[in-house]
């Protein structure tokens, strides 16, 4: 058995090396993601190890790194391409929705579309706006692509295998402010369906959904709860689309009430899908509405303020107490 403690970051690094030295198909591409190997070093050493025709430095042109992703992918590739930052991928928009997600669908079945598309996302690291969005709603609404977060440094490692091995294209979103938590890598264990959720912390009282960032606000919640003696459950959803509705129902009709955390503006975010979907089916389970804990609907802040934009401790511990309340 192989264990590491690996911070996030040099996680996905080991990911994408085994996959590179594992399948000669796999290629990363993407802006300074070789030599400089990356804006957070996520690819350092990657190009030196295997070379500039594995691992790409492309020009600053999102919708070029993504559209030729996709003639990769038709010729057999399985390209894994970075967007340097989470703002950024607009550009690529109309590549990812009009081309990449329908690809599969278009052709009958007949081509495969193994692309991984890697955007660092989020707030929490002081940078200015189109450096720390959360678009993810804005991809889960497209048929055709799979959205992912991890929120560890296994999950981290694990999904990014499971991505690259997908004939599906994959959205991986990764939570750049927690690039730098460690956490314990088996690279040796059998995971999971990439597309189900975790039950992070057992609790009775309440759940907490989240993804990405936001999950380690989630049991940081839980643990000043349990001091007021409350049972606060932890879900880790992992994925965004799929949803593992069958999890995410199961716990709230354990304890009754749900409050869905996440950075992304509640407003049409993924929280509400979730609330929706549980509302439909847990309705005579439920003691209180669910409740949507995330950003607000407007532009990310400068960087004084984001602390009081993003959802933080005090936030999602008032949403438990309202829940509760009830």
């Amino acid at each position: 058995m192989t264990v590491q403690k690996l911070p996030i970051a040099k996680a996905i690094n080991e990911s994408l090396r085994k996959a590179l030295d594992t399948d000669p198909k796999v290629l990363i591409m993407g802006e300074d993601v070789g030599k400089l190997g990356g804006v957070f070093r996520v690819t350092d050493g990657l190009q030196k190890d295997f070379g500039e025709d594995r691992v790409i430095d492309t020009p600053l042109a999102e919708s070029g790194i993504i559209g030729t992703a996709i003639g990769l992918a038709l010729r057999g590739y399985r390209p894994v391409a970075e967007i340097q930052f989470d703002g950024f991928v607009f550009p690529a928009y109309d590549q990812i929705v009009t081309q990449l997600a329908k690809m599969h669908a278009r052709a009958l079945g007949k081509i495969k579309m193994p692309v991984v598309i890697r955007i660092p996302y989020g707030g929490g690291i002081g940078a200015v706006e189109h450096h720390s969005e959360s678009p993810e709603a804005l991809f889960a609404h497209v048929a055709g692509l799979k959205i992912v977060s991890p929120s560890t440094a296994s999950d981290a490692y694990w999904m990014m295998q499971q991505a690259i091995q997908s004939d599906d294209p994959v959205i991986f979103f990764e939570p750049k402010r927690r690039y730098w938590d460690k956490g314990e890598v088996n690279t040796e264990a059998i995971p999971g369906p990439l597309h189900r959720a975790r039950v992070a912390r057992e609790g009775s009282d309440l759940t907490l959904a989240a993804y990405g960032p936001m999950v380690k606000v989630c049991l940081e919640a839980a643990a000043a709860a349990e001091e007021e003696g409350r049972s606060l459950e932890v879900l880790d959803l992992r994925s965004m689309s799929p949803l593992d509705f069958e999890t995410i129902q199961a716990s709230a009709e354990k304890t009754r009430r749900l409050v869905v955390v996440h950075e992304a503006p509640v407003f049409f975010g993924s929280g509400a899908e979730i609330a929706a979907r549980v509302t439909e089916r847990c309705f005579y389970h439920l003691e209180a509405p669910v409740i949507r804990v995330g950003g607000y609907h407007s532009p990310y802040p400068p960087a004084r303020l984001e602390d009081e934009y993003l959802p933080g401790l005090d936030r999602v511990l008032d949403a438990v107490d309202r829940s509760l309340a009830y």
